[in-house]
């Protein structure tokens, strides 16, 4: 039997993403420890891209570590580099210290070049085909799983860095100690004194681990792209129309959903398969409009007021929220529906007021509260409307 886009589209992941942490779980595990070393030493974390789609994971991947959504998590000091701030070799060479981490995303020359200017002057490296001391590859050639497969790969290392924090011992560059003083009482109660040096015991939970995470975003990936498959197809037929009579798409959302937005908006311009361009854009790329609209207003009215300025019937929107309930989500929806717009939604939990209150024309719902592995299957949905698209004409 012919399988469906989505079948197809989700049996390629599955099997990537199997191989993939697999195959990596082991030096994923002990880069999270190198990682962890350089950040006790006062190191930051520094991405770099050029391209649109490349920008929008040195966004995303910034974003994570400055500002964690998971309760419990330190704030890490990251900084993003893209195109827009020049050539990417004097950036770093402008930016970069010897404690930092550096990550890049693409292999262009500028990538290359900047990385190998953050790996001579003692950065840690970390990229894929890039010329990094810890390379990665995702298997396969569809561009869309193996970019999947990267934003999984440093939401993990964010995930995971932090174990290393709660076992002080092992960081190089901070004196090792005792977890618990237990003073005059030590004799009673020895293993509480007991030293952090088991360094190989601490690698192999967080290796499980490793493996762990991919397989709930594998199950996450099932789930989102079978149940909303009839779903993803009718918003594709109706982006597809959308465009075929002049329309355009707008993309946005908050926090590491505005950076899905920027990949979103990559992806309808200048897909990497080479389908046509779309004409899309990217709500939150404005920072102009953005922090006005916050300070005079309020952040509620961020993409109302957008898509007032710029929507006409027969555009559609693009909304991703992990939890449903962002209020300037859900006036941006109301906006769109009282323009003619046609409107799509990309939701996590059990889908919110989105999906409680049919706020949108498609809603896609991944069902989990975990917001590393919602954005991680929101990506392969997008991913797949954006395959549909091309589909569903003539």
């Amino acid at each position: 039997m012919t399988q469906t886009v989505p079948e197809a589209a989700l049996e390629r992941r599955l099997e990537a993403g199997e191989a993939f942490f697999e195959g990596e779980a082991e030096r994923i595990a002990r880069l999270c420890h190198r990682m962890a070393e350089r950040f006790a030493r006062g190191g930051r974390l520094v991405a770099l891209g050029r391209s649109p789609a490349a920008r929008s994971d040195v966004r995303h991947v910034a974003v994570e570590f400055v500002h964690p959504v998971i309760v419990g998590k330190r704030a890490l000091p990251a900084i993003g580099l893209a195109a827009e701030g020049g050539p990417l070799d004097l950036q770093v060479d402008l930016v970069a210290e010897p404690t930092d981490i550096a990550i890049a995303f693409g292999t262009d020359a500028e990538v290359r070049a900047g990385l190998a200017l953050a790996r001579e002057r003692g950065c840690l490296t970390i990229g894929f085909d890039a010329g990094a001391e810890w390379e990665f590859a995702p298997p396969g050639d569809d561009p869309f799983v193996r970019q999947e497969l990267v934003e999984t790969l440093y939401h993990v290392l964010w995930e995971l860095v932090h174990v290393f924090f709660d076992h002080r011992g092992l960081l190089v560059g901070r004196d090792e100690r005792r977890v618990h003083d237990t003073g005059a009482s030590s004799f009673l109660y020895p293993f509480l004194g007991e030293q952090e040096t088991d360094l190989e015991a601490v690698v192999a939970d967080v290796r499980e681990s490793v493996r762990m995470k991919a397989a709930e975003v594998g199950e996450l990936r099932v789930q989102t792209l079978t149940d909303n498959r009839a779903t993803l197809q009718a918003a594709a037929a109706a982006l597809r129309t959308c465009f075929d009579a002049g329309g355009k798409l707008l993309a946005f959302g908050n926090g590491g959903s505005a950076t899905d937005a920027m990949d979103v908006v990559a992806d309808f311009r200048a897909a990497p398969q080479g389908w046509p361009g779309r004409p899309a854009l990217d709500l939150t790329e404005d920072s102009a409009i953005l922090t006005a609209l916050a300070n005079d207003i309020g952040p509620e009215v961020l993409f109302q007021r957008q898509i007032i300025a710029y929507g006409r019937a027969g555009d559609a929107v693009l909304a991703l929220s992990t939890s449903g309930g962002s209020s300037n989500v859900i006036l941006a929806l109301e906006e769109a529906r009282r323009r003619g717009l046609v409107t799509i939604a990309l939701v996590g939990y059990d889908g919110g007021r989105v999906a409680a209150e049919g706020l949108a024309d498609h809603v896609i719902v991944t069902r989990s509260q975990h917001i590393p592995r919602i954005q991680e299957a929101q990506a392969s949905a997008y991913h797949v409307l954006r395959e549909l698209v091309e589909r569903a004409g003539p």
